[in-house]
């Protein structure tokens, strides 16, 4: 089955779901292979489906599950083996969440944070699709590396992950706490394919 096909069996099996189609650069005919896969979601009853998402998405055996902190709309992003990236887009309106806060029991979500928002700027990447990519390294650096401890913003995904590994680093040692590389291990070699 591919992955349209899987979420489109899994999302709607839940009686609240109106509609799901796949949007975006796969539907347009436009993906590279790192693009991700966004499917816009309609529902009746979107915190019913919201915290249904888990169990209906677990057949596709998702390495993280979580909320995107800075999408203007709710969106529940997955990393899938492969890597590959899908996100689940709600018509609900989200605000903006402050950038992370390092502590011993934020550091595995700032992780799969971070692996997750670098396979998609690898997309972008290579799209080509530097404005983009420039942006999103500052808002990373304000959100997600500068609260770590990182000195400034990077100026590639190469570079990003560099810092990233030295701040997460530095925040293992203080915090007493080691993150599980599983999801690392399953990103990071796609980052140095350039296509």
């Amino acid at each position: 089955m591919s992955i349209e096909e899987a979420v489109l069996a899994a999302v709607p099996a839940h009686t609240a779901v109106e509609r799901v189609e796949l949007v975006g650069s796969r539907a347009e005919g436009r993906a590279t292979r790192w693009s991700d896969w966004d499917f816009a979601v309609r529902t009746r009853d979107f915190d019913a489906v919201a915290g249904a998402l888990p169990e209906l998405l677990a057949p596709l055996q998702p390495l993280v599950q979580q909320w995107d902190r800075l999408g203007e709309t709710w969106c529940w992003m997955l990393l899938l083996g492969g890597p590959v990236k899908v996100d689940v887009i709600f018509d609900e309106p989200h605000a903006n969440e402050p950038p992370w806060e390092p502590g011993p029991n934020t550091l595995a979500g700032i992780d799969d944070h971070f692996w997750d928002w670098m396979l998609w700027l690898h997309g972008k990447e290579a799209a080509g699709r530097e404005e983009v990519v420039a942006v999103e390294l500052e808002k990373l650096w304000v959100h997600l590396l500068g609260p770590l401890g990182a000195p400034r913003a990077p100026w590639s995904v190469a570079d990003a992950v560099a810092s990233y590994h030295d701040a997460r680093a530095g925040a293992e040692r203080r915090f007493g706490r080691v993150v599980d590389r599983a999801v690392e291990q399953a990103v990071a070699p796609s980052l140095r394919s350039p296509d």
